[in-house]
């Protein structure tokens, strides 16, 4: 039976797991990650977004250090309860230290961050919501990572997903988004199961040709540092919102 979406209880996804496998210290695909988005953020002037969202925010907070440099607010859009309370519990009360060197390499990259990893989570605003309810055109940038292809088993949601994501950014609006490639469904500490939708380049940029312009697709090698989901590498995407 292909599990959906609203199969699983996000509220219960496991943050504390899901950090100690991936984030407590900076592997090479997420050093990857980062220079090829702060690239982006680069060709955009400083401040020059007002309004930028983070789709399906997670517990991941480097996206939202990078978007620091060229926007002034980043609602940081998340269903799950576990994930919005760990959001909320780094930015509104304490940081985890493990979060430093990611924003020492995002600022590295590009100086225009804030100089304190607090001032580079200032403008992020917490928004407990399906990103699926997000009205039409209300963002001028839109950042997705490891969100459409991780959600659901059923490739149809997973497009469904990704023209969310395009409609929820005004016509013109910069895109920039990551994605596991070929993402099975995936255990995440002791016993948790997650669906996941296996996708790569090809079929990522069938999707989003019909709904942007200016699509740049890269592909980054599986790293041997991260546990071993089933995936093939990372799928990045940079583009301009046309229609959806």
């Amino acid at each position: 039976m292909t599990t959906h979406n609203d199969d699983v209880d996000w509220d219960r996804w496991p943050v504390a797991d899901y950090l100690a496998e991936n984030y407590r210290e900076v592997h090479a695909s997420d050093a990857a990650v980062i220079a090829h988005h702060a690239a982006f953020y680069r060709a955009l002037p400083a401040g020059g977004i007002a309004r930028a969202v983070e789709f399906g925010a997670g517990p991941n907070l480097y996206p939202l250090m990078l978007a620091s440099a060229a926007c002034r607010r980043i609602d940081a859009v998340e269903a799950g309860a576990s994930n919005v309370a760990y959001l909320q519990d780094q930015i509104c009360h304490r940081i985890d230290a493990s979060w430093l060197p990611f924003h020492a390499l995002c600022r590295r990259l590009d100086p225009r961050v804030p100089a304190t990893l607090a001032g580079a989570l200032a403008p992020v605003n917490i928004v407990h919501a399906d990103v699926r309810a997000l009205p039409p055109g209300r963002y001028e940038l839109g950042s997705m990572h490891f969100v459409a292809e991780s959600v659901t088993e059923d490739f149809a949601e997973f497009a469904d997903f990704c023209r969310a994501f395009v409609r929820a950014v005004a016509p013109g609006g910069p895109l920039v988004a990551a994605f596991m490639e070929n993402m099975p469904t995936y255990r995440i500490g002791p016993a948790s199961r997650w669906p996941g939708c296996p996708v790569d380049p090809a079929t990522i940029t069938e999707v989003f040709t019909p709904l942007t312009r200016d699509l740049d697709i890269t592909h980054i090698d599986a790293d041997p540092t991260l546990p071993d989901y089933g995936d093939s590498g990372m799928v990045l995407l940079t583009g301009v919102a046309d229609a959806a």
